[in-house]
């Protein structure tokens, strides 16, 4: 009796084993999910189960075109253009997947498949993109197009696939081509190194730990609690821990009496990359712009920031420097105004010091707290996380009449995240929205929006979009919930935008739908901006997290009247790291260049104050790395689209305005691809944007 009891224990715990196998061994990418609204089942998906998806998809979209550059028949839209929009479905999917995580919740296996997956799927774009006989047959569809009978979303779709290709290399010799591949390759490769160090750089390598109380001086609580659990998971218990992520750097940096340690801070953020170790990223950015010189010769431009910008609104480098320049001036005078009254402050209190670039924040504090009688610390209890989230889904409820509903038991990839279905007035799906809020070791720094799923058309049959917002905000801390600071505040509602714009996309064809230039792009995100620190809207989610009293009217105005109050420091910040980022791709030629010397050189052309360092220095612009190079300056140039699309609504006398929002909706979010950016914004807004909105709003006027 005993051996069969042992006997059937076996067999159960064999059958246990065989299914736990069994649900790895199933490729998860390799059939429909079976989950709510089809998201990606990730409980199901396994790191080993991505490389063969990738591998798979390549092969499937390889077969896909082959048959198109197979056809007997002539080309035309339907056999040749719609049926490459199609193609690499099943790329996509992983893809989509894979990418989204490595940088929301990647770890070393995540990374190490990035080195392989990143080059397999580099050659394979390559391989369409220079593929003679596919870019022939559009090249004829192309040249047809205007003598067939084609709407106009047809026609832009077959000239924006003509002109990816040329600029992809399309015409180049069989010779440039290979040389073309290679400097891909080597930008694959160098790209991946330089986003490792950058992350590495950024969760790992630094820790200011603080082992004395009263070098905690200035802190609120909530700060220091939050610094002594990080410093628990570092296995530091009893001390202090902060960090170079946003939510533990900038509290230190504006409120911690001990200047010595903010210096030291604020010194590991700006040192990132460039300490002379292994993960100095300063060799690889070089290689990466020298790199990007070379292609841009290579298609017949002189800089890469010609490459890049003739397909922006800006068209041209010198247009966006001109833009800078013209904004750089009034910033700069303020800047310098308010950098002399926080020395006069200095002085005051009886330092003998000069400010620095470490003290901003903190001088920056005292001066509007003198001037306005208004602090951070006094703002932040009336911005619970889930009250902000709740906030803003109350804003594009009244606007576009879409509601929010939480989703129990969709998968989800980490235990923080949240998922919800978006809806329709009439109930009718849009699409699911996923929400990651706070920092950890496996996520990049910043904030974005991104896709597990775009929207698109299979057989006539609309697929729905499923959209993550991705943030770096405070965490809870004992019994205090998320408290955002204003600037997370405007930063929840500015990736909410992204969303909005990722869920209301509705084209026919993938190459368009939702396709707006990168200077225009960042108007949906910061449109929305304008309503969070509307009084109307501020009373609906603004909430003491203690008492839940209603921000007082008091409060929100001593808020406006600071608004415009260091917005001279933050546009002076920023244009500095565009006038950075424009300069590093205005190279003429592969140089061999001290990256430090060329950025000081650069910053003192524009005579960039000792105290304001540029918002990103080289060895940690992650933005142009990723797919901002030569375009760091559009969150600056969509400003001026953002702050005259919100006048409309003001002009209204109802910044709910429906009619005014549906337009925005249908132009701008739904359709925005299907017709140059300026087009689509004159259909929208009646006329073209002006920069008076945007001036009085940072005060510059």
């Amino acid at each position: 009796m005993r051996n069969i009891l042992l006997i059937l224990l076996t067999f159960i715990v064999a059958l246990l084993s065989c299914k736990q196998t069994d649900k790895k061994a199933v490729n998860p990418f390799f059939s429909e999910y079976k989950t709510p609204f089809q998201v990606p089942p990730f409980d199901l998906i396994d790191t080993t189960h991505f490389l063969p998806a990738v591998e798979r998809g390549i092969a499937e979209q390889n077969a896909e075109i082959d048959a198109i550059v197979n056809n007997p028949d002539a080309p035309s839209f339907d056999n040749t253009i719609l049926a490459f929009d199609k193609s690499g479905k099943q790329l996509r999917k992983v893809s989509s997947v894979f990418g989204s995580l490595n940088s929301a919740n990647t770890n070393p296996a995540m990374q190490a498949l990035n080195r392989k997956i990143s080059p397999l799927t580099t050659r394979h774009r390559d391989n369409i993109s220079l593929n003679d006989k596919l870019f022939q047959r559009i090249k004829a569809v192309y040249e047809a197009r205007l003598n067939s009978d084609l709407d106009p979303e047809q026609i832009r779709t077959i000239e924006k696939y003509y002109s990816d290709f040329i600029r992809n290399g399309a015409n180049l010799s069989e010779a440039d081509k290979e040389k073309l591949r290679k400097i891909n390759q080597e930008l694959s490769v160098n790209q991946i190194k330089f986003t490792e160090n950058h992350l590495a750089e950024t969760n790992v390598n630094f820790k200011l730990v603080v082992e004395k109380l009263e070098d905690l001086e200035g802190l609120s609580k909530e700060a220091i609690d939050a610094a002594a659990e990080t410093a628990k998971a570092s296995g530091l218990e009893g001390k202090w821990v902060f960090t170079l992520q946003k939510p533990s750097l900038l509290p230190f940096l504006t409120y911690a009496s001990n200047r010595e340690l903010r210096e030291k801070l604020y010194r590991g953020y700006f040192m990132r990359g460039n300490n002379n170790n292994e993960y100095d990223n300063k060799d690889i950015i070089l290689k990466i712009l020298n790199l990007r010189v070379e292609k841009a010769k290579l298609l017949g431009y002189e800089t890469f920031a010609d490459y890049i910008i003739e397909n922006n609104m800006a068209k041209t480098p010198q247009a966006v420097s001109e833009f800078l320049n013209e904004l750089m001036l009034p910033a700069m005078a303020i800047a310098k105004k308010d950098r002399d009254e926080m020395q006069k402050l200095i002085n005051r209190e009886g330092d003998n010091f000069k400010l620095a670039s470490s003290d901003w924040w903190y001088y920056a504090e005292k001066l509007k707290k003198l001037k306005y009688d208004l602090d951070e610390s006094e703002m932040k209890p009336y911005f619970v996380l889930s009250n902000v989230r709740d906030g803003m889904f109350h804003v594009a409820n009244k606007l576009f009449g879409i509601t929010f509903t939480r989703i129990p038991d969709a998968p989800i990839y980490h235990p923080e995240v949240e998922v919800f279905e978006v809806k329709e007035a009439d109930g009718s799906h849009v699409g699911v929205l996923y929400l990651d809020y706070h920092p950890r070791p496996g996520k990049n720094s910043g904030a974005w929006c991104g896709r597990f799923r775009s929207q698109t058309y299979e057989d006539g049959k609309k697929i729905y979009p499923v959209v993550t917002i991705v943030t770096n905000f405070t965490r809870p801390s004992g019994d205090t919930p998320a408290l955002l600071s204003w600037d997370e505040t405007q930063t929840l509602f500015h990736e909410f935008g992204h969303a909005l714009h990722g869920l209301f996309t509705d084209g026919k064809y993938d190459r368009i739908a939702g396709n707006l230039p990168r200077d225009m792009v960042e108007l949906p995100s910061q449109v929305m901006e304008n309503w969070a620190g509307e009084p109307e809207v501020l009373k609906v989610y603004a909430k003491h997290y203690k008492t839940g009293e209603v921000i007082p009217d008091e409060l929100i105005q001593r808020m406006q009247k600071a608004s415009v109050f260091n917005e001279a420091f933050n546009t002076v910040e920023y244009i500095a790291a565009s006038v950075l980022d424009i300069d590093w791709h205005s190279i003429r030629e592969p140089k061999q260049v001290d990256v430090l010397t060329f950025e000081k050189e650069s910053m003192d052309r524009i005579k960039l104050i000792d105290e304001i360092i540029p918002r990103y220095r080289t060895t940690y612009f992650s933005h142009i790395i990723g797919g901002y190079a030569a375009g760091y300056y559009v969150y600056l140039w969509a400003a001026v689209l953002d702050t005259d699309a919100f006048q409309a609504f003001v002009d209204s006398g109802d910044i709910y305005n429906k009619e005014i929002a549906a337009r925005f909706r249908r132009h701008v979010l739904t359709e925005g691809g299907n017709d140059e950016g300026m087009i689509q914004y004159r259909k929208f807004r009646g006329q073209d944007p002006s920069k008076v909105p945007l001036l009085k709003k940072r005060g510059l006027l």
